[in-house]
């Protein structure tokens, strides 16, 4: 069986994990890491592999598994996908994700490789959970609630903002799909704390929620990967009310989105060229080995 040559774009926590479940998939090599400082100050765990600058220094990629900040997927997509190999990520804005669909959905196309976006697991699993869920009870409401635990992406974000030395961002469910915004930080010396405060609930990320900043002597005292997420749904089958569905994870951030993220890089290569979301993938092309007997084990 040819496996399927995989790049990881990217070594921060996204990346560690999505390199094991790489390497815990039957039908995936790794074709090499890419990080910006390339090769310079390796981690021992990648001595095995070649790292590089620039995708383009790789031999026979098939798919880029983007463990980029969520602002920079558009920009590595595209030129990945400009060389004709298919991208997966993990793009979390979820107000921006049909632009970016359509955006990626052009260059993919026109260069014959595929692009799978925000195939995280909130983008990404959770949103198959919540399609599933209103296609069986067409009306009603679903309440999507995070957590408590440690955002990826608004983490990231907080580390954007200047003055930010090290940060971590804890989403806390206080019920009916309304969040608070837990954020601790250290700051950079020189810097004011109002100003950063400011700054970090003025950002996008936070803006429509209830935010808190505060300045903590160490944020490696305080992280923890683990979040979670309740789905609840009630709504009406036919004319029949009251149907009641609940969905619950608790889990590693990092490595069930890396998980996902290969999961997604295997669908990639059985999809036609263009850009897609999870939902629009069959979900029984993010499994290894033969359809038939996924399906004589499944259904």
């Amino acid at each position: 069986m040819k496996k399927i040559r995989a790049a990881v774009v990217g070594y921060g926590n996204i990346g560690r994990y999505t390199l094991q479940a790489l390497e815990a998939a039957p039908d995936f090599e790794v074709a090499g890491i890419v990080r910006r400082q390339g090769a310079t100050d390796c981690p021992a765990e990648l001595a095995a592999y070649k790292v590089v600058k620039d995708i383009t220094e790789l031999d026979q990629v098939d798919v880029a598994v983007l463990a980029t900040p969520t602002r920079k997927v558009e920009e590595y997509a595209k030129q990945i996908l400009a060389l004709g190999i298919n991208t997966v990520d993990s793009f979390d804005i979820h107000t921006q994700i049909v632009d970016l669909r359509r955006s990626l959905n052009a260059v993919a196309k026109e260069h014959g490789a595929v692009s799978i976006i925000s195939a995280g697991w909130d983008p990404g699993s959770d949103s198959v959970v919540r399609t599933l869920l209103q296609a069986i009870a067409p009306k009603g409401i679903t309440y999507t609630n995070f957590g408590p635990g440690m955002s990826m992406g608004h983490t990231v974000a907080v580390k954007a903002i200047e003055g930010v030395k090290k940060a971590l961002s804890m989403t806390i469910p206080t019920g009916t799909g309304i969040h608070r915004r837990m954020v601790y930080i250290e700051i950079e010396e020189g810097y004011n704390f109002d100003t950063v405060a400011a700054a970090i609930k003025a950002d996008p990320y936070f803006a429509s929620d209830e935010t808190h900043v505060n300045l903590v002597p160490s944020v490696d005292e305080v992280i923890d990967m683990g979040h979670g997420v309740n789905l609840t749904r009630k709504g009406v089958s036919g004319t029949t009310q009251n149907q009641l569905f609940e969905f619950n994870m608790r889990i590693n951030n990092p490595a069930l989105t890396g998980q996902v993220l290969v999961c997604v890089a295997r669908a990639a290569m059985r999809q036609q060229p263009g850009c897609y979301t999870m939902v629009e993938v069959p979900v029984i092309d993010l499994l290894p080995g033969d359809r038939e007997e996924n399906i004589r084990h499944l259904v």
